[in-house]
């Protein structure tokens, strides 16, 4: 009986055994989890490029544009199960589309902006908030929101309720949003994972529009935003993350209120997913190769998922996630990254078509961009050409640093730094090089159109300004005079006089102050301003106001985004950018134009090459047989007929005119730009005139100028707006609404009259 007891017990033991490993495999195997497959696809820095065509140059482009974006879209849909496509903003302003939209024939209540009609047709997820979506006030952002089919989040730009209590802050926008996502796992059974988005942009945003937020908004950190928000989204039930930060990467020591925060952004626990922007760059890609935290053979920051796909939809940004439900949780258990290009630069070619529903869609706007652009801006007296921008000092230069250093001095009004003087930089972008021989700015004497001023600003950089010193100043100036080789007098013959090695947009001339090159001397800097000859010293007899340029003087040097923020002869410390302004150099270059309507192009000979004279070891005879070559357009030859500087040589392989030119002699042979008749004068706002013994003509139709009121009345012709209309009489746009007491600014109509104060 024992023996039959201890029988059935061990047999008891044994079922209840088979029964535990037949119902709880041990461990649960890898292949019976639940495995998804999801693309996650962004855009980002679109500016308005909605079809792929070139408004300043007035042609189409296959190197941009959404319609041509949309096409790699719906390849990249095709190709997955399961997919999201979201943006990351800079969409409203950008091209002379959006100046159209938003300035030009505005956007009304009830309208879609243009963006959104191609976007509506693209099925998009969410859209995050670029700092360029605040350039025209929030008042018309948030009209333009209307037209969005899909939902908008930022988290960082909060309501400016007027306390310090931040415990009562009220996010603008809507913070995040956490998806629904049907899925279809690899089995084909269906899912639903629960995809958190969660935005941020740039916090300053305070200080690029401070005009239209101030006392409206405030933005906060993004790494202590995303801190605040992500245990949250967790909490209420998101699987995973995608964060869209329209912000980018630096590999830098992290601050408060930090600008490019992805390298942080990718520390912060429960991000599975980072899509960023703003910095217009290619991730991943060898412009990141040996950055922190940086792989790119897998396409993480620290371990994290990333892209950032470009500018103006030349590449769209695509992330795989391989995904896994374990225990009832999704995890992300693999990814791949990609940037997906548009055109292929190597091959110059086109790598899709266009989307023709997308230019379909937007029609009727990129119609009226194009009467809007192939309108004036002004007159020049005379042509303005970069034929010899490497040689002397250049027209084409001239008027981008006169229009920035105007510019930034009305910035520094005001400011602890308006005493100190402004210089400005400019390089010749148009000037042949790796381009070509037709790559130059050539624009006939007449009227300027606004697709002209591409061929004086060919980047859609923003206006900075740095405070250096003399002795930087100086720095800065030989690291300029890279471009040329050294000239060995002794050697006599022909000898080329640029180095081509060395990019003609890094050859900065910096007017305000006068300075010769001394191009027999080595170069101090390589083009990557690395020092080659810690002796050496090209650059001669640098004044300012006609005296040498103290050492330690300060100066302010108008420049763009790209040179204050990545070159350490302008920002020596990498802390010495005073103004970061919003606005593009090109724009500024127009409203310049606007405002003198008529310039003249000729430059002020603020620098030159030092002429060879005889040394030691050095006859006037080997001088008399130098000759400086130089290679620019074929079509400078009548030009160079016409200056006894310069002979004309041949044309060489590449189709370029080589040139010589005579540096030898008593005087500087280096030509001087042609006189050009002496331009319109500007005509000043007055007071009104004080009433006359006898009777004086009738007054014209525009402005209108009461005689003892002191104010002129302005009547709004068609194309006009507040900005330019204070521009045009030297009046800031915002006392003009205060004294017209305007409540919809982008409202103007035409006839409307408005009232000008004059001081």
């Amino acid at each position: 009986m024992k023996k039959s007891k201890k029988l059935l017990s061990s047999l008891t033991a044994a079922f209840v055994a088979f029964n535990v490993l037949a119902v709880f495999p041990v461990p649960v195997s890898a292949a019976d989890a639940a495995k998804v497959k999801l693309r996650i696809m962004e855009t980002t820095d679109i500016h308005d490029n909605l079809i792929n065509y070139d408004y300043y140059s007035d042609k189409a482009t296959d190197q941009y544009g959404l319609a041509k974006t949309a096409t790699l879209i719906k390849k990249a849909r095709e190709e997955a199960k399961n997919s999201l496509l979201f943006d990351n903003g800079d969409l409203i302003q950008g091209n002379p589309m959006g100046d159209y939209v938003a300035k030009i024939d505005p956007l009304k209540k009830g309208e879609t902006h243009p963006v959104y009609k191609a976007m509506n047709l693209l099925d998009y997820d969410a859209g995050n908030i670029g700092n360029h979506e605040f350039n025209y006030g929030l008042d018309f952002l948030d009209m333009t929101l209307e037209g969005a089919n899909f939902p908008y989040i930022n988290a960082n730009v909060y309501v400016d309720d007027g306390d310090k209590d931040e415990t009562n802050d009220k996010n603008y926008f809507t913070p995040y949003k956490i998806l629904d996502k049907k899925v279809t796992d690899e089995n084909g059974k269906e899912h639903t994972i629960k995809v958190g988005v969660i935005g941020f942009v740039p916090p300053q945003i305070m200080q690029w529009d401070s005009a239209n937020l101030e006392g409206k908004v405030i933005a906060k950190d993004i790494i202590a935003t995303a801190k605040k928000f992500i245990p949250k989204m967790k909490a209420e039930g998101a699987d995973i993350i995608v964060a869209i930060p329209h912000s980018g990467f630096e590999d830098i020591p992290q601050t408060d209120l930090m600008e490019n925060s992805v390298l942080y952004l990718s520390q912060v626990e429960g991000i599975n997913a980072i899509l960023f922007g703003h910095a217009h760059k290619v991730f991943p890609s060898a412009d990141f190769k040996g950055k922190k935290g940086v792989d790119l053979e897998k396409g993480t920051i620290n371990g994290v998922p990333a892209v950032e796909p470009g500018f103006w939809g030349d590449h769209l940004g695509i992330i795989d996630l391989d995904l896994e439900q374990v225990d009832g949780k999704w995890k992300v258990v693999d990814s791949k990254t990609e940037a997906r290009p548009i055109y292929d630069t190597a091959n110059k070619k086109p790598l899709v078509d266009a989307d023709q529903a997308i230019v379909d869609a937007v029609h009727d706007e990129h119609e009226g961009t194009l009467e809007y652009v192939r309108g004036p801006v002004g007159e020049t007296t005379a042509p303005i050409n970069s034929f010899f921008a490497l040689v002397q000092d250049d027209p084409s230069i001239q008027i981008v640093t006169n229009a920035q250093k105007w510019y930034v001095e009305k910035k520094l009004q005001g400011t602890d730094y308006e005493n100190v003087p402004v210089l400005s930089a400019g390089a010749p972008f148009k000037a042949g090089g790796r381009s070509g021989a037709s790559y130059y700015t050539n624009i006939p004497k007449g009227t300027i159109a606004i697709k002209n001023v591409a061929d004086l600003y060919v980047y859609p950089n923003t206006v900075h300004a740095v405070m250096v010193n003399g002795a930087e100043l100086k720095e800065w100036l030989e690291w300029s005079a890279g471009q040329f080789n050294q000239i060995d007098p002794a050697k006599g013959g022909q000898q080329q006089l640029i180095n081509m090695d060395f990019p003609t947009y890094n050859f900065d001339v910096i007017d305000g102050v006068t300075y010769q090159i001394d191009v027999t001397q080595p170069a101090k800097y390589d083009s990557k301003a690395t020092v080659v000859n810690t002796s050496a010293s090209r650059i001669k007899n640098l004044s300012f106001e006609g005296k040498p340029v103290d050492p330690a003087q300060k100066f302010i040097v108008a420049t763009n985004n790209y040179r204050a923020s990545s070159s350490k002869l302008a920002n020596p410390d990498g802390k010495r950018i005073v103004l970061a302004a919003p606005d593009e150099n090109r724009q500024v270059i127009i409203d310049y134009i606007r405002e003198n309507k008529t310039i003249n192009p000729t430059a002020d000979g603020n620098w030159s090459l030092a002429p060879i004279k005889p040394s030691a070891g050095v006859t006037a005879a080997t001088l008399n047989d130098l000759e400086v070559v130089f290679a620019s357009s074929p079509d400078a030859k009548d030009l160079v007929e016409a200056n006894p500087a310069m002979s004309f040589i041949g044309t060489n392989k590449d189709g370029f005119a080589e040139y010589g030119l005579k540096l030898t002699g008593e005087a500087a042979a280096t030509p001087k730009p042609e006189p050009s008749p002496a331009p319109t004068p500007k005509p000043e706002p007055t007071p009104a005139p004080a009433p006359a013994p006898k009777p004086t003509p009738a007054p014209k139709p525009q402005p209108e100028k009461p005689a003892t009121n002191h104010k002129v009345v302005y009547v709004v012709q068609k194309g006009d707006n507040l900005y330019r209309i204070g521009l045009k009489h030297g009046v800031d746009w915002r006392v003009l609404v205060k004294t017209n007491k305007i409540t919809n600014v982008y409202n103007l109509k035409v006839g409307q009259k408005i009232v000008i104060p004059v001081s």
